[in-house]
Order: structure tokens, then C-alpha cells, then sequence
């Protein structure tokens, strides 16, 4: 196996100052420091990838021994871009759900989402101990994966102006070129959603800010949020890319992880 070092994970310091005292680590792992190789050169932990599979399931325990914990307490989903979410309390123990959303307020667990362009979301209200993890491609982010994660938390206990929530790495408006079948969904559910494209050089065709989408809905929504603002699509040493790939005419690509965990032990 190639080394390729260890992983260290961009933190939003929002999450990080108010759960330094509740014991709640996260992280949006890049594609640094895992052992892939080829165009899955590094931290590929995407199941749904034809990556070796030896491969990935060492980058998936990386991901859990950064957070401390034992192997296989690494949960995440089986992701459709839906607005379903999961109540977890302990590892699936057969198939992975269908599901684009995780909560818990277990200790131990590390729950995540896996993306190459979507935007992956991390939630904590670190008073109630209730942690949430939310891939929002443009299909969950207009349905409102991050509106039901939010209410799912709630029912685990958190209060919704306690909640604080980070959009992580994902593909910036700059490089996310939509046609105009796409704008028509967005404006349709909300005309304010046209502050959200901005006219590209093709004849009707916009460039979607799906970062700031989603951040706004999160605003919007009633909880304290913010952005990372690294694009995944312009850095192609740290992050996958869905869209990348597809311009390159990769035949496969890999996925990044965004997890976050209530600690067991401190």
C-alpha cells in the first residue's frame, strides 16, 4: 500500500470554540493522507467507488482513529440525494440505509457524509450533545435535506438556536455551470433564488453559488451557520471532484468525508 501520510481535516473554528468544552470533534477530510492509489490517490473512502477495497476500508479507520475511536464506528449512509434522515445509535450492522442525512446523540459514533461537489454539512448543538452530518447536493439542498436535519436534531433534543452548522468543502459558484431547465426548479420553489446565479458565458446558462444556497437556507432555518469556502472542483490536490472527473473523462472518482462525533471517553 502507498502512504500517503496522515490525514489532517480542514475544522470550522465556529464548531470548534463552542464544543471545545462538549466533547465534540469533527473534521472535512480531505483527500490527503490515506493509502489509494491512481485516481483515487489518497483518503478515498467512497464504498460506492471501484477502488481496492482493502484500500478503503483502511482510509475509513483513519478517519475513525483520528477521531480516537475504534474501527467500524465510522456510520454513514447509502446517499440517494433525498431529504431522508437516520436517527443512529449504534453502527448499521447489515446494509446501509438509503438515507442523505445522519443524527445521534450517541457518544463513540463517528458520523459522516461523503462527497465529491455536493456540499457536505456538519451540525452540533453542543448543550444537548446532538450531532448531525448532511450531504447536500442541488437536489437535497432545494428539497431541504438541511431543514429535516435540523428538525430530526430537534426531536433528539436540540434547540434550534443552539444548533450550529458549517458548510464544508464543495464544488463554488465559479466553476458550477447549470443550464436553464435548472434555474426554472429553484425560481419556481422561491424567485429570491435567482440571487443565487449569476449568467455564464453560454447562451442561457448560469453559474450556480450552491455554497451560498445553502448557507442562506441554513440562515434561513434559524441556526448559526457559515462556510468553509473551499471549492473541491478548483483544488484537485486536496479534493475529489464529480465534475472534474467528468471533464477530465475519468472513468471513476473518489469520495471525501465530512464527519463529526461526540467523543467517547473526552
Amino acid at each position: 500500500m502507498l502512504d500517503l501520510g496522515r490525514p489532517e481535516p480542514i475544522t470550522s473554528h465556529l464548531l470548534e470554540r463552542a464544543c471545545a468544552d462538549s466533547n465534540i470533534r469533527h473534521g472535512f477530510f480531505t483527500r490527503l493522507g490515506g493509502v489509494s492509489e491512481g485516481i483515487y490517490s489518497g483518503l478515498n473512502v467512497g464504498l460506492g467507488s471501484d477502488d481496492q477495497p482493502q484500500h478503503i476500508v483502511e482510509n475509513r479507520n483513519r478517519v475513525c482513529h483520528w477521531f480516537k475511536q475504534p474501527p467500524g464506528q465510522l456510520v454513514t449512509s447509502h446517499q440517494i440525494h433525498s431529504t431522508t434522515v437516520v436517527t443512529v445509535e449504534e453502527p448499521f450492522s447489515a446494509d446501509r440505509p438509503k438515507a442523505d442525512a445522519i443524527v445521534t446523540g450517541t457518544p463513540g459514533l463517528v458520523i459522516g457524509v461523503l462527497t465529491a461537489d455536493c456540499g457536505p454539512i456538519l451540525f452540533a448543538d453542543p448543550q444537548a450533545g446532538v450531532v448531525g452530518a448532511a450531504h447536500a447536493g442541488w437536489r437535497g439542498a432545494l428539497d431541504g435535506v438541511a431543514e429535516c436535519t435540523i428538525e430530526q436534531m430537534e426531536k433528539l433534543g436540540a434547540t434550534r438556536s443552539h444548533i450550529l452548522a458549517c458548510v464544508g468543502p464543495s464544488i463554488s459558484g465559479a466553476n458550477y455551470e447549470v443550464g436553464p431547465e435548472f434555474i426554472d426548479r429553484f425560481v419556481e420553489l422561491d424567485p429570491g433564488s435567482t440571487a443565487f446565479f449569476t449568467p455564464s458565458e453560454r447562451d442561457g446558462h448560469h453559474l450556480f453559488d450552491l455554497q451560498n444556497y445553502t448557507l442562506n437556507r441554513l440562515i434561513l432555518a434559524g441556526v448559526t451557520a457559515h462556510g468553509s469556502g473551499h471549492c473541491t472542483y478548483a483544488d484537485e490536490e486536496k479534493f475529489f471532484s464529480y465534475r472534474r472527473t467528468t471533464h477530465n473523462k475519468e472513468p471513476d472518482y473518489g469520495r471525501q468525508i465530512s464527519a463529526i462525533s461526540i467523543v467517547d471517553g473526552g
